[in-house]
């Protein structure tokens, strides 16, 4: 379980932060790097270009809307794992990352997280969907770490599957 929490997490780290870290070592040794899995023809939401006016802004910038209540009662808290479901989008519509390419949820300590990512699933409740529009200082920032990877404001829809515990 370790391992699984642990390889979807550098999945998901990897391709938020636009990095492809060990692969060029990888590839200098001889090695092949594995292929990416492709991208589901996701379409980005009509609101994806900036936040709407019934979004929630926190004191630090980011907004959120409820897209489906939830139905559990307690949020995550620091030193929690998440399962959630999730696809990411730039403001130009660009789906860089998303959880259908993988077979199933995806879990993840809470604290390991971009900022954005940790404020905004300290809202929810389990079974809620909310879009999130990260500003890029609780994201990944202004420039992409590598060509074509994410990088300013970054919008999010986001399922909080369930809480299952403390991190691993």
């Amino acid at each position: 379980m370790r391992t699984k929490v642990f390889s979807t997490l550098m999945v998901l780290g990897l391709a938020l932060a636009g990095g492809t870290a060990g692969a060029e070592d990888k590839q200098a040794a001889g090695a092949t790097a594995p292929a990416k899995p492709a991208l589901p023809d996701l379409p980005a939401p009509s609101d994806v270009s900036a936040p709407p006016a019934d979004a929630q802004k926190t004191p630090s910038g980011l907004y959120t809307k409820v897209l489906q209540k939830g139905t559990g009662t307690t949020h995550p808290k620091a030193g929690d794992t998440v399962e959630v479901n999730y696809a990411g989008w730039m403001t130009s519509g660009k789906l860089f990352d998303t959880s259908q390419k993988r077979s199933g949820t995806a879990k993840f300590p809470l604290d390991l997280l971009i900022k954005g990512w940790q404020e905004g699933l300290k809202l929810m409740v389990a079974g809620e969907k909310r879009r999130m529009w990260i500003p890029a200082n609780l994201a990944y920032g202004d420039k992409p770490r590598r060509p074509g990877g994410p990088f300013g404001m970054l919008v999010f829809d986001v399922e909080l599957v369930s809480i299952p515990g403390p991190q691993p």
